[in-house]
């Protein structure tokens, strides 16, 4: 995961020097060097963090890498807090400039000192860089082959162990199973693709290995054959195995000429040739990517005699786009129903496949962790099994250290390297998103559109030609939707998502990655120390372990909370808001009756969430936040903002209202906020709710008298 932090560092960097550089002066070829360094380990990393398990050097060696990067970041953050917001223009603003030059001298040698600390650092561990470049025999040219090779075969253990589950003990798989068999069977002659599609762990392969070996299945079809896909392969292979099922299937030897030949375009034909021979159904399994269908489909003849292809994927858009113009027919995995989970965890976890009354509360508790997903069900229920049934204190411990006990036992490795699987093919970008839904409590029903301005305060939003950020990152959405990576609950308008939630099973995996790369710090009310460091800390609840000990905030960059049993401490909060560097401050659901002072010295502050807070009105020091771009006081008593509002030239969305019950018609009523008159005029305003109307036209009819 160092490798993601490094790339989001990387451009942060060059950021930096493309709008910041002249600040600099002497220290920017310095800066570039730190930069010209981080880039050339980047790419070593992927290779490093597939071995730092079984390579103590290499963990230490991937955390100094990570530490030094979020160092470069901090200071040159601090660098701009200090002197690139100094920009004052005329007489008086030259004078100022100097004054603050001297003020600030010892400030900028200590900023010049850090940078070359960490310059120094750098070169440290490039060297040791160097030599593990060496000891592991890895060029930067095979670094992408390496990991894929290592991914594969984690994950092929897996694959061939869903394969061989029997069928009666299975749960949930009549109904689907018989819904892909009519649409295997039933129809006109044409040639049809069916896609099930669903996240890792659902049961996909099961589901389709069982319909492909179903006797009615293999009564129909002369031609029947199984390819596994998954997430690298080299298609000319792939079609030779292909070429030697089909000769198993029909127990006749593959002819030798075809070991021979290198031509896909050829080996393409010869599978096209024997397939018109009769009505086929091919497997795909675990497919990644569109491409992979638009070139072999070229190889699956239309012979007009009901052929099918059978394909699965957790990506919806392959799911899709493979069916389309085919009679195609998408079947959307669902978890297991309750029901369905307690008796497959039953018949895996007791003897005689019930459960002890005894036990029934805390089983209860566990099962849900599974969330219906049935490889967590097997993988859950396989360490409970030696469990004594009449120790209630065994089965309490898995419950109340669920995620640290199974994961020493090795009996959720399969299911989290199939969850691990999925996010190792996200772009670096994506894997940033996604770690930081960690952030939002378990079984949160997460605000999509709060999700995506959070993504864009942190800056993990890549730019792109003629796109603006809300539409790039409503893509990375939609992107980790359409990857079942998460799961949208409830949608708006035209399908646009409103609220979405994350699985369990994978919520572990993310908050175990996150843990250990320090990007994001979760306080839940247990207690457990936080790190030295904290970079990002959501509060989801506090307990008086944390209000009481003394913390070090300077690297903190964003503060979330949510709703809380207890209210923030006032000693706490002010810790808090003393990082300079604080860009994210949602502050929604605590007892807040005013805004705090300290907040309006947070210079690269571009976020700021009060939602339902008691916060009454909103000082004139807003107009000080000059990076501010997102203001929510959504549910609060504000009614009126000042017109120093009108300073801040990137605000882009201001969300003030509140909501009533009217009595006499059973409904919410909303209530919206006065303006100042030239709120309108703000270069980078793109979201503005709700103005209260009345007001703003009486405001109009004062100024014109």
């Amino acid at each position: 995961m160092a490798e993601t932090v490094l790339s989001f560092v990387l451009d942060q960097l060059s950021i930096f020097l493309r709008e910041e550089g002249r600040q600099l002066g002497g220290l920017r070829q310095q800066v570039q060097l730190i930069s010209d360094e981080l880039g050339h380990m980047r790419a070593f990393l992927k290779v490093a963090e597939a071995k730092e398990d079984d390579d103590p050097r290499l963990q230490e060696w991937i955390k100094q890498v990570r530490e030094a990067a979020y160092d470069a970041e901090d200071v040159l953050d601090e660098f701009v807090f200090r002197f690139a917001r100094q920009r004052s223009k005329g007489f008086y603003g030259s004078v100022k400039r100097i004054f603050n030059s001297i003020k600030n001298l010892r400030a900028r040698h200590r900023v010049a000192s850090e940078i070359q600390s960490i310059q120094a650092r750098i070169g440290h561990i490039s060297e040791a860089h160097k030599r593990y470049q060496s000891e592991y025999g890895i060029s930067t040219d095979q670094v992408s082959g390496s990991v894929a090779a290592v991914d594969n075969k984690a994950w092929r253990y897996s694959r061939d162990d869903a394969l061989l589950v029997e069928e009666s003990r299975l749960v949930g798989i009549s109904k689907p199973k018989q819904q892909l068999i009519s649409q295997l069977l039933e129809g006109n002659s044409e040639f049809k693709v069916i896609s099930v599609v669903g996240m890792g762990g659902l049961g996909k392969t099961t589901l389709v290995k069982k319909v492909h070996e179903d006797a009615d299945v293999r009564r129909h079809f002369q031609i029947r054959a199984w390819v596994t896909v998954s997430q690298t392969f080299n298609f000319e292979e792939l079609l030779k195995s292909l070429i030697r099922k089909l000769h198993s299937e029909i127990k006749k030897p593959v002819p030798e000429s075809i070991e021979s030949v290198n031509s896909t375009s050829e080996l393409k034909e010869f599978i096209k040739d024997f397939l018109q021979q009769g009505r086929y159904v091919i497997v795909f399994d675990d497919v990644w990517d569109v491409e992979f269908w638009n070139s072999i489909k070229f190889a699956m003849p239309d012979n007009s005699n009901g052929s099918r292809v059978l394909l699965t994927t957790r990506i919806m858009d392959v799911a899709s786009a493979s069916c389309k113009g085919f009679c195609g027919y998408v079947h959307k995995m669902e978890s297991l129903s309750y029901e369905e989970s307690w008796t497959l965890f039953c018949s895996r976890t007791f003897e005689d496949g019930c459960c002890p009354n005894h036990l029934k509360n805390v089983a209860d508790v566990i099962l849900g962790k599974c969330d219906g997903l049935p490889l967590a069900i097997l993988a859950i229920s396989g360490l409970l099994a030696v469990k004594d049934v009449n120790r209630t204190d065994e089965w309490e411990m898995v419950r109340l250290s669920l995620g640290g006990e199974l994961e020493g036992t090795g009996k959720l490795d399969r299911v989290n390297k199939i969850l691990c699987l999925s996010y190792n093919d996200l772009p670096s970008r994506l894997k940033t998103c996604l770690l930081y839904i960690s952030i939002f409590p378990e079984d949160y029903e997460i605000p999509c559109q709060q999700l995506i301005q959070l993504w864009i305060a942190e800056k993990f939003v890549e730019r792109k030609e003629g796109m603006n950020t809300e539409d790039v990152v409503w893509d990375y959405l939609k992107e980790l939707a359409n990857r079942s990576l998460i799961q949208v609950t409830s949608v708006l308008y035209e399908g646009m998502p409103d609220t979405c939630h994350l699985h369990d099973r994978l919520r572990e995996v993310i908050v175990s990655k996150c843990k250990e790369q320090n990007m994001a710090t979760v306080s839940t009310g247990q207690h457990t120390r936080w790190p030295e460091n904290v970079r990002r800390l959501a509060v989801h609840n506090i307990n008086d372990n944390c209000s009481q000990e003394s913390h070090c905030f300077d690297h903190l960059r964003s503060l979330i909370t949510f709703e809380s049993i207890e209210p923030l401490p006032q000693t706490l909060l002010s810790q808090l808001l003393s990082s300079k560097l604080l860009k994210v401050l949602d502050l929604s659901y605590t007892q807040l009756e005013e805004i705090p002072n300290e907040i309006f010295s947070l210079f690269h502050l571009n976020y700021l969430g009060l939602r339902k807070t008691r916060v009454k009105t909103v000082p004139k020091s807003i107009g000080k936040l000059q990076n501010l771009k997102y203001l929510n006081l959504r549910y609060t008593e504000v009614r009126e903002l000042p017109v120093e509002i009108e300073k801040l030239q990137k605000l882009s969305h201001i969300i003030v209202y509140s909501k009533n019950f009217n009595s006499e018609d059973f409904d919410y009523e909303y209530c919206g906020f006065k303006t100042p008159a030239k709120i309108g005029e703000l270069p980078a305003l793109q979201k503005l709710s709700f103005i209260d109307a009345a007001t703003t036209a009486e405001n109009d009819d004062e100024t014109t008298e």
